[in-house]
């Protein structure tokens, strides 16, 4: 038994009238007569009662008949959803992005993504820079928002904007009333840094930073997270060199300060070169169209 049996039977249902039903279905009386013998014999039951004057449903042929058309609208609209997602019209994408974007860009991306794909579920996870390569290649991810980095051949990247480093320090430290800072103000401070196998590209501009003046920097914590360091400056526990984007906000008992020369670092959307899911090409669209290339002020 098929669909094509529970469409023919509806048919029959529909009109009580074997001519009739056979005209719906593009078919003569005698093959269309033969498919419904056909699909009582399978089921086992009589559907349908047979004289010379009408046609009428059983009991059994009646709740068939109710099955049947919820068989029908299910297998239709799994139809029609399997195209909407090869169409990349429905489905879901994976995004993946580090702290610092979820203070610019993620907001601005998934509200132009849902608005250009409404019926496309967007499954948000904020994770580490190391996390969200790790994940791309392993098919977790459909996409990841993370600095720029090494280039690696089974990513592609495009551009989304430049952050740069600047330095928080607890409200009552002494750099706190400067107007800028250098690396030579900095020597003789504790550092609270991600180490670099979690965020590579932005331990390693924090290095540069200070080798550029001779300085080898005091690193006193390494918490994984960029909210852990804030929390930690604020407990005055040290000072650290963090992306802008994560100082949008008013944050209690933390100064803010422009860093001199400040490093720059570039944000990027990562994806698989060989991905396969077609909700990823309206993502990339939106990049073309560099709707997200420069943060709001």
């Amino acid at each position: 038994m098929d669909t094509r049996q529970m469409r023919y039977f509806v048919a029959l249902a529909e009109t009580l009238h074997f001519g009739r039903a056979a005209a719906r279905m593009n078919m003569t009386q005698p093959p269309f007569s033969r498919q419904i013998a056909n699909l009582e014999r399978d089921l086992g039951v009589r559907l349908v009662d047979r004289t010379s004057r009408q046609v009428s449903l059983t009991p059994a042929g009646q709740r068939f008949l109710e099955d049947s058309r919820a068989v029908l609208t299910q297998f239709e609209a799994a139809c029609r959803d399997a195209r909407l997602v090869a169409d990349g019209q429905k489905g879901e994408l994976r995004l993946g992005f580090m702290m610092h974007a979820a203070h610019r860009v993620v907001p601005r991306l998934v509200s132009a993504y849902t608005a250009l794909r409404p019926d496309v579920r967007v499954s948000l996870s904020e994770t580490t820079p190391a996390e969200i390569e790790t994940r791309l290649l392993n098919r977790e991810l459909d996409a990841g928002i993370t600095f720029s980095g090494r280039a690696m051949p089974q990513l592609e990247t495009h551009p989304l904007f430049t952050d740069r480093l600047c330095l928080v320090v607890p409200v009552a430290h002494p750099l706190a009333g400067m107007e800028k800072v250098g690396p030579r103000d900095l020597r003789e401070a504790d550092l609270i840094a991600t180490p670099a196998g979690i965020a590579e590209t932005l331990r390693r501009a924090i290095a540069d930073y200070f080798a550029a003046d001779g300085i080898v920097p005091r690193f006193r914590f390494e918490p994984q997270l960029q909210n852990t360091i804030l929390r930690l400056v604020a407990a005055s526990l040290g000072v650290a060199l963090v992306p802008e984007s994560i100082c949008d906000g008013q944050l209690p008992d933390i100064v803010v300060r422009p860093l001199v020369d400040a490093p720059e670092l570039e944000v990027v959307l990562k994806v698989r070169r060989e991905a396969d899911n077609p909700a990823i090409a309206p993502l990339l669209d939106l990049m073309r169209m560099q709707v997200f290339s420069e943060p709001p002020e």
